[in-house]
């Protein structure tokens, strides 16, 4: 299984982006899938989650901004982020655990400016 993340850029606080990530196998329908980020010098982080039955987790500090989904038919997932702040910026990855490995996406930048 292979994951790839894009949609990632720079934008203004405030404003909006979409990152999607494209999953190799049709899987996204049977396991949680996550989005996670990595701010500088910091720790990698969970984001957020969509369970098997498709109900969203969100960080605290995200929550009400972001919102996880899925496409089954495209085994996409995706995190619409909206309400942007300068803390928010990081590296996105997209996560599955499938069975019982870990698998990343590659990961795409958000650089969201004050």
């Amino acid at each position: 299984v292979q994951l790839q993340a894009s949609g990632g850029g720079l934008v203004q606080a405030g404003g909006s982006l979409r990152l999607s990530c494209a999953v190799s196998g049709p899987i996204v329908s049977r396991n949680a899938m996550r989005w996670y980020r990595q701010a500088p010098g910091k720790q990698r982080e969970e984001v957020a989650s969509i369970t098997k039955g498709g109900y969203g987790n969100y960080l605290d500090s995200v929550e009400g901004r972001f919102t996880i989904s899925r496409d089954d038919a495209k085994n996409m997932v995706y995190l619409q982020m909206n309400s942007l702040k300068a803390e928010d910026t990081g590296v996105y990855y997209c996560h599955v655990n499938y069975l019982g490995v870990d698998r990343w996406g590659q990961g795409t930048l958000v650089t969201v400016s004050s």
